[in-house]
């Protein structure tokens, strides 16, 4: 699905705008995935599976009934039976051990509750799908829009270079030159279209959108937020973060499960009836058939239960070490990313903005070569590209964030 996505969007860049784009927000984009995504449906049919077993589990076993008629005939013999019809009822209930039930409806009952967590673990990772995705089109686009206004300033360089190389103000050097920056230019604003149409592409994708669809996503990737102390929000992720209360509500399970094969051991008893009429005699009984543990006393499976109550409390070790880990890279980031940010608004970018400028003047004036002018172009570009990542950086790690539960 994802590479048909792509196709199309590659064969389509020059016309990607061509057509009216629906605006589409975070908000919106966040609907449209709770509402196509297949891993959402995915996580619901595990939650309605789950419910079932619950039901599963309070069944009670089903009694069972035998019916048997023929025929009966008399021997040769001195005293022998009398001729005719035999009927034969006989039924029979087997009676549930009540410690055995118990574990058992509550093993299944935190199954339900280990696919709920699950089910929300895969909300958050959806909606931080979404988001990266999202946030990757901003990017894209902003890049674009860099490129083309870098296409329009070398355009309008290599228009005035001209004039004078006609004019016999410069020479033909001068124009070779705009001329290969200007060939430069366009194939970053092809790249960069590209680059758009596979975001376009991806996002897509993430929401289940249809491949002949167009969106123009609208959002900044300017977002800003104070962070709480990394030791408070440790405390946070591991009061909330589902994936740890799924792990370890499986621990649970897993402890449930070494009751319920313990409680098996007791043997559950059978009761039945039965009662037989033949052409001269009728009768009942009743009876009880007891399983006796001689051989088998659940030594193995009670054996796998508790090796799987290792596993399980082994995984969740495991879990809490790597969104610990996850905690502190998507923190580092953010605070890293944020500080390249305001660097680059602060200095550089104003730097290299205001040395076109004045490199864009001084060509005018006579006072500097081309040269001069397109290597401030290219610095500016530079530095508008290294902002647009340190803005992205920071954005992913905020989604990380959020998707960890350290942040709204």
């Amino acid at each position: 699905m994802l590479t048909d996505f792509l196709l199309v969007a590659l064969f389509t860049v020059p016309c990607l705008y061509a057509q009216a784009a629906t605006p589409l927000t975070l908000d919106q984009a966040l609907a449209l995935a709770k509402k196509n995504n297949p891993r959402l449906r995915a996580a619901e049919a595990m939650i309605e599976r789950a419910k079932a077993g619950i039901e599963t589990a309070r069944a009670y076993t089903n009694p069972t009934f035998e019916f048997l008629a023929g025929n009966q005939s008399a021997l040769p013999i001195a005293t022998p039976g009398v001729p005719g019809l035999l009927q034969h009822y006989s039924a029979g209930q087997t009676l549930e051990i009540p410690a055995e039930r118990r574990s058992r409806i509550h093993a299944s009952r935190l199954e339900f509750l280990s696919s709920e967590y699950e089910s929300a673990a895969i909300h958050l990772s959806v909606d931080a799908q979404v988001k990266r995705a999202f946030y990757d089109v901003l990017r894209r686009k902003q890049q674009v829009a860099y490129a083309r206004d870098n296409l329009g300033l070398v355009e309008e360089l290599r228009r005035r270079v001209s004039v004078e190389v006609q004019v016999g103000e410069k020479g033909k050097l001068e124009l070779t030159r705009a001329e290969a920056e200007l060939a430069r230019a366009r194939a970053a604003v092809n790249s960069a279209e590209v680059e758009l149409a596979n975001a376009q592409a991806v996002l897509k994708a993430t929401i289940g959108a249809s491949a002949n669809s167009e969106f123009d996503p609208q959002g900044s990737l300017d977002n800003r937020v104070q962070l709480a102390p990394l030791d408070e929000l440790r405390q946070q992720v591991f009061a909330v973060h589902p994936a740890l209360s799924q792990a370890k509500t499986e621990t649970a399970r897993a402890e449930t499960l070494v009751s319920h094969e313990r409680a098996k051991r007791v043997p559950q008893p059978t009761f039945y009836g039965e009662y037989e009429h033949q052409p001269d005699i009728s009768f009942y009984r009743f009876g009880v058939n007891l399983p006796l543990p001689l051989w088998d006393r659940r030594k193995g499976p009670i054996a796998e239960a508790q090796a799987e109550v290792k596993r399980a409390q082994a995984i969740t070790r495991q879990r809490e070490l790597e969104i610990l880990a996850a905690l502190e890279r998507a923190y580092d980031q953010y605070q890293i990313s944020d500080q390249q940010v305001q660097g680059l608004q602060a200095g550089s970018l104003r730097e290299a903005e205001a040395a076109v400028e004045a490199a864009q003047n001084a060509y005018k004036f006579g006072e500097r070569g081309i040269l001069e002018v397109l290597d401030a172009q290219r610095v500016l570009q530079g530095v508008r590209t290294d902002l647009l990542d340190a803005e992205f950086a920071r954005q992913s790690a905020l989604i990380d964030l959020q998707e960890l539960g350290a942040t709204p």
